[in-house]
């Protein structure tokens, strides 16, 4: 993982926050804690069945 590529993404995170909330346009993320905290679940999962590489391809069987 580039340090300097988490460094710009967070960098575009923040100032599209600033952004946003200059113009008071509401964040498209939950902007308290538990939401948040669902969000890095979300993440975290993935990255553990991604780790122990497992999974089904959804698409392969449906067929399409």
């Amino acid at each position: 993982m580039s340090t300097q590529l988490t460094v710009l993404a967070l960098l575009t995170g923040l100032l599209t926050g600033a952004l946003f909330r200059f113009l008071q346009i509401p964040i498209p993320a939950p902007p308290e804690l538990p939401g948040v905290m669902g969000i890095v679940g979300i993440y975290l999962g993935y990255k553990v069945v991604d780790y122990l590489d497992v999974g089904v391809d959804l698409l392969e069987a449906l067929g399409l």
